[in-house]
């Protein structure tokens, strides 16, 4: 007998971006298409070839946590310890109280670097003996697990916790795995993202050297410009998102508002290169494809994707062949959240789910930001002006370094 497929809803979201950290934030600048690309004023950038990102300015943790607490974490758990906490208290607003059991609640969290500041703060303060003059709760800052357990702890969730690490895809495979401890009743509920605080020193020169970022030095607002034939790379970026996941039947129940249903989800490996995509696109296509297979759709239903769009030559391409492969002759519009927010990686695919999640709200899909002449390789529909979603099918795209391909499919609030 085969055994029943719960259907998964999303009920909360929560956002710490450079776009805003509230929903209503983050939409109002999408909608926009307001780039949140700056100098880089939190630390000296004299000595570095890159001096600009899209960072959270004026973060502030005191109202989630004491200062005792903040001190004890890196700031990419703090990132993620926000946006949960905020994603619980929306999945509530206005309706019942989650009465799931603290064992039947899951939390899942990506992220693709974790404790980058805390590991630079340790290189940057070394004694005469060249060892970092560690404080005593190193450990436990650095543990890239320890956003998901801060949020369990915090929040009594005694269900399944656990962290995802597959670079650029990771928040976008923790909410699929997330999706299918619910589909296959193991759990009743999940909280499910992922976070990224990566504006550093060390990351920027890192990538610069990899030949990865932007080097728009003059211009950052129009650095981040997917699928544009002057793209150059990517603008590093920082942020996390978290969503609330349910059983669609708990969540009728206790009148739970419902943004959107998580109807499939799929990860493939490209098998190629660490750094480098396939250029053909055939990891990503695969990915669309076996994703709708899982959400038993079909690609004559999808009427939206959320690019992953990082603005780097190799990836934008691939991923536009994956495209024009999967849907062939038909438009599909296509927009690119990264030409606003930037680059979160191991939150990035979090932070376009919950903007998956907006879009299917406010049934409108954001524009791309810098687009001045399409690449004509990329023969895609890039939405440049706000437009209106057509209801049905709407893909999130997630490619990361070591070749992880995630893609997870959303569709319009069930009747």
């Amino acid at each position: 007998m085969t055994a029943r497929r719960h259907r998964v809803v999303v009920t909360g979201l929560g956002v710490r971006t450079p776009a805003g950290s509230t929903p209503k934030e983050l939409w109002n600048t999408l909608s926009a298409a307001a780039s949140t690309a700056r100098t880089i004023t939190s630390f000296d950038t004299d000595r570095l070839p890159v001096d600009f990102a899209c960072q959270i300015h004026d973060f502030d943790p005191s109202a989630y946590l004491s200062l005792k607490q903040a001190r004890r974490l890196d700031r990419c758990t703090q990132l993620a310890f926000c946006a949960a906490t905020d994603a619980l208290s929306d999945a509530t607003d206005g309706s019942g109280a989650i009465t799931v059991p603290a064992e039947r609640r899951a939390v899942i969290a990506g992220t693709g670097i974790g404790s980058q500041h805390t590991q630079e703060q340790a290189l940057l303060q070394r004694d005469e003996y060249g060892h970092g003059k560690l404080r005593a709760l190193h450990v436990p800052m650095i543990m890239p697990n320890a956003a998901a357990a801060v949020i369990s702890m915090s929040h009594d969730i005694t269900g399944p916790s656990m962290t995802v690490s597959t670079a650029c895809a990771s928040g976008t495979f923790a909410i699929g795995q997330a999706l299918n401890l619910i589909r296959d009743g193991h759990a009743d509920m999940a909280v499910a993202g992922g976070a990224e605080a990566n504006v550093t020193p060390n990351n920027l020169l890192a990538f610069h050297r990899c030949r990865a970022l932007s080097r728009r030095v003059d211009d950052p607002r129009t650095a981040s410009r997917p699928f544009d034939t002057d793209r150059d790379g990517f603008v590093l970026g920082e942020g996390a998102a978290f969503l609330v996941l349910e059983n669609l039947e708990g969540a009728v129940r206790r009148g739970a508002q419902i943004y959107a249903e998580l109807t499939g989800y799929a990860a493939t490996s490209d098998a190629y290169h660490l750094v480098t995509p396939r250029p053909d696109g055939d990891g990503a296509y695969q990915c669309m494809r076996t994703a709708l297979g899982n959400a038993r759709r079909t690609p004559a239903q999808v009427t939206h994707i959320n690019a992953h769009g990082t603005s780097t030559s190799l990836n934008d391409l691939g991923e536009a062949q994956a495209i024009s492969r999967l849907f062939g002759d038909r438009a599909v519009p296509v927009t690119a959240t990264k030409s606003i927010t930037g680059h979160a990686m191991g939150g990035a695919g979090a932070i376009e789910a919950a903007v998956v999640a907006l879009t299917l709200r406010h049934q409108l899909i954001h524009p791309t930001a810098n687009l001045h002449t399409q690449d004509p390789a990329c023969d895609i529909d890039l939405v440049t002006r706000p437009r209106p979603l057509v209801p049905g099918v709407v893909l999130s795209n997630s490619f990361g370094f070591g070749g992880h391909n995630g893609t997870l499919v959303f569709e319009p609030v069930p009747a």
